[in-house]
């Protein structure tokens, strides 16, 4: 999906600072552009993203300090030997490693999921 999009980037890049009509055909492209941008289709997916994006930040972290903190209550419990608690503490850190990466593929999923669904619905517009 990266590829596709850099490659049309690219493309308009290229076709733009190439281009023989010069400045008159940058701001038609550019008036187009913004006019798509500024459709409320696109604007609504523009929001989804950011509060997927926002969602993103926040839950992806807090599943890592999570991780940290059960690895240190492993570690620093009460009783046991030394070696029972670095046992323990090895334990929570291969479950939690398990947690953070499920957690990281999911927001993975969730954020590929809207940028199809944000690219569709631009699609979409364009069109209209």
């Amino acid at each position: 999906m990266r590829g596709k999009v850099g490659l049309v980037v690219g493309l308009a890049a290229g076709y733009v600072l190439g281009t023989r009509a010069g400045r008159e055909r940058y701001e038609q492209i550019k008036e187009k552009a913004s006019k798509v941008w500024d459709l409320d289709p696109v604007q609504e997916q523009v929001g989804k993203v950011k509060d997927l994006g926002k969602t993103a930040a926040m839950a992806f972290p807090t599943a890592v300090w999570d991780s940290a903190v059960k690895v240190t209550k492993a570690a620093t419990k009460k009783g046991g030997s030394a070696g029972q608690r670095l046992d323990a503490a090895i334990d929570a850190g291969r479950d939690s490693v398990d947690e953070v990466a499920e957690g990281a593929e999911t927001t993975a999923a969730q954020v590929k999921q809207a940028a199809h669904e944000a690219l569709d619905d631009v699609k979409k517009a364009a069109d209209s």
